[in-house]
C-alpha cells in the first residue's frame, strides 16, 4: 500500500473542480446532493470544512479532539466562489500533509497520520463531488487510481473490485453485485 499525500490531495481537488466548473452557472440550492438531504451548494461547502478541519489537525497535532473551529462560506457564495475555497483548503491540508513529517500524528477518532489525513481529504472531496453530480445530473466517475489508494488505505476489509463501484459502495452510494446496499460504514485512519 503507498502512502497517500498531499498530490493525492491535490488531484481529488483539480478534478472536482474540473468536472463542476463547466456547471457553476447552475442553481446548487435546488437539487439534493445525489440521497443527500444536504443541498449541492452545502455539501460543496462542507468539502471545504472537512479540508479545512484536517489541515488543522495536522498542523496543531492534537491528540484527543478536533479544534473548536469552523468554516463559514457566506450564504451568497456563488458555486464559483465555492470552488475557489474549496481549492484554497484544499491547498492547505496538501501543504499541511507535506510539511508533516511521517511519524506525526494528530487526532481523528484515534492517533492519524499525514497519509491518513490526506486519504481523509480524497474521500471526502471524491464521495462529495459523486454527490454534487448526482444531484446536477452530470455523468461523472471519480479516478480509479485514486478510489484504490482510498479503498486500500481508508477500508482495508473492502471487497474485491472495480476500485470505483467499491469506494461508492463503501460509502453507502451504491450497490455492489451479491452484496446489500450499506446504510452505514466505519474508515480506518487511525494508526496504532
Amino acid at each position: 500500500m503507498r502512502a497517500m499525500d498531499g498530490g493525492d490531495v491535490e488531484q481529488a481537488v483539480a478534478e472536482m473542480v474540473r468536472v463542476l466548473t463547466p456547471h457553476e452557472s447552475r442553481d446548487w440550492h435546488a437539487p439534493p446532493a445525489g440521497t443527500l438531504t444536504w443541498s449541492c451548494w452545502t455539501t460543496a461547502a462542507h468539502v471545504a470544512h472537512d479540508l479545512l478541519a484536517y489541515a488543522g489537525q495536522v498542523a496543531a497535532r492534537p491528540d484527543g479532539a478536533y479544534l473548536p473551529f469552523d468554516l463559514v462560506v457566506r450564504v451568497d457564495a456563488a458555486p464559483r466562489d465555492i470552488l475557489q475555497v474549496v481549492t484554497a483548503c484544499g491547498r492547505l491540508l496538501s501543504g499541511a500533509v507535506s510539511a508533516a513529517e511521517p511519524t506525526a500524528r494528530a487526532w481523528h477518532w484515534g492517533p492519524t497520520d499525514p497519509g491518513g489525513f490526506a486519504a481523509l481529504g480524497v474521500i471526502e472531496t471524491l464521495v462529495h463531488t459523486w454527490d454534487i453530480t448526482q444531484g446536477l445530473g452530470i455523468a461523472w466517475r471519480p479516478p480509479t487510481s485514486l478510489c484504490a489508494a482510498v479503498l486500500a488505505r481508508l477500508f482495508p476489509d473492502a471487497p474485491l473490485g472495480d476500485p470505483v463501484d467499491v469506494l461508492l459502495w463503501s460509502t453507502g452510494r451504491a450497490e455492489l453485485a451479491g452484496r446489500p446496499r450499506l446504510t452505514s460504514w466505519v474508515l480506518k485512519a487511525a494508526v496504532g
